[in-house]
């Protein structure tokens, strides 16, 4: 069966601005229904980078806040700490990150911030799928015990998945860092011996006793490791790095796995809106956004997380691209963006997996918000 996709442009007028112009469009798409009074509900999105600009607008999400409050739900804003060693590795600089970008108690209608995986990434519920790849996969907590999550996905290209929208939201970006570990790798992570300095804070802070010192360099113990990653965060030169061998297909199968596991408690409590604008080559996890390849697009909202990524490559693909960008080849309207960017990253397997172990549907009928005419 066909799932339905809801799509607004990005004209505004006098009558109706872009802000009034979402809440219009979720509203349409029937966010109401997942909606229960005083029900604490997950606004999962990015926060963004240090440094990178492309991340969705502050007032959007503001008035997603404002739209979930008229139907007296309690909502928060969530994402789980980053695995690599950054801004957003822990929760206080995560939050620090976030306010920085925009994304306050009070610029945010007093919808808190809540890090879904705790403090240093560790907040984590197993939630069984038993799946191909994985038998149970590691969800931030604070999503899991949401009673419904609403998915705020900027749409872009991606250098692992070829894009990034609902399903790397919320497969990769609801994952504990022991999840995001398994999703990238299947070995432990490795140690730079050249810039490790012998301080034990790995060793010390490891739960399976997994590191040794010798020669007051560290070693892991790859048999012992269980991949929580907690040596990754706890590293002060960034000297334990992901062992980034996993193929493609598989990363992208784990991360539909993945997904599977942060919806398996939230059938009919769980929306998808993927913002279709700044559609930069890479993901914004880095520390900069350069020049987006093709124009702003708009906003998607749907009940069905496959279906809102599938019309959203669809319409990126149907744009020409824009001048002047890292994008040289698929230039035209109807050619593969994101196989120019990312020619080795089969992206279409993640939709065809998906669609095997149940999460959506690759069919949709993309309904087009008509704009309200202007005042006279």
């Amino acid at each position: 069966m066909m799932a339905d996709v809801f799509f607004m442009d990005l004209e505004a007028t006098s009558r109706e601005n872009l802000p009034d112009k979402l809440a219009r469009l979720v509203k349409t798409a029937g966010i109401e229904s997942i909606l229960k009074e005083n029900e604490l509900t997950a606004v999962k999105l990015h926060f963004g980078e240090q440094g990178n600009t492309a991340y969705i607008r502050p007032v959007f999400i503001r008035k997603i806040i404002r739209t979930l409050r008229e139907y007296k739900v309690r909502p928060f804003l969530t994402d789980a700490n980053t695995l690599y060693a950054g801004a957003r590795s822990n929760s206080i600089s995560h939050i620090q990150t976030a306010i920085e970008n925009g994304f306050s108690y009070s610029s945010m209608d007093a919808a808190p911030i809540i890090i879904t995986d705790g403090l240093r990434g560790k907040n984590e519920t197993a939630i069984e799928v038993n799946q191909k790849n994985c038998k149970q996969v590691y969800i931030g907590s604070e999503v899991v015990e949401a009673d419904a999550l609403v998915s705020v996905a900027h749409f872009k290209g991606h250098e692992i998945s070829g894009f990034g929208g609902t399903l790397k939201n919320l497969g990769m970006g609801c994952a504990s860092k022991r999840g995001k570990l398994d999703q990238h790798s299947n070995v432990s992570p490795k140690i730079k011996r050249r810039t490790c300095i012998g301080c034990s804070e790995c060793a010390s802070h490891c739960p399976a006793d997994a590191i040794f010192l010798k020669e007051k360099k560290a070693y892991i113990r790859p048999k012992v490791c269980i991949g929580c990653a907690e040596c990754i965060a706890r590293c002060p030169t960034g000297s334990v790095t992901i062992n980034w061998n996993q193929t493609v297909p598989v990363f992208l199968e784990k991360m539909m796995e993945y997904t599977l596991g942060v919806l398996k408690n939230k059938k009919d409590k769980a929306f998808f809106i993927n913002f279709i604008t700044d559609i930069s080559p890479n993901c914004d996890c880095l520390p900069y956004s350069t020049s987006p390849i093709v124009g702003n697009v708009g906003v998607l909202a749907s009940m069905d997380p496959v279906a809102v990524d599938q019309a959203s490559v669809d319409l990126v693909n149907q744009q020409a691209a824009l001048p002047g960008t890292v994008l040289k080849t698929n230039l035209n309207p109807g050619e593969d963006k994101f196989k120019g960017l990312y020619p080795s990253v089969d992206w279409e397997h993640q939709f065809s997996y998906a669609e095997t172990i149940g999460l959506g549907t690759r069919d949709y009928n993309l309904i087009r918000m008509k704009t309200l005419a202007y005042k006279s």
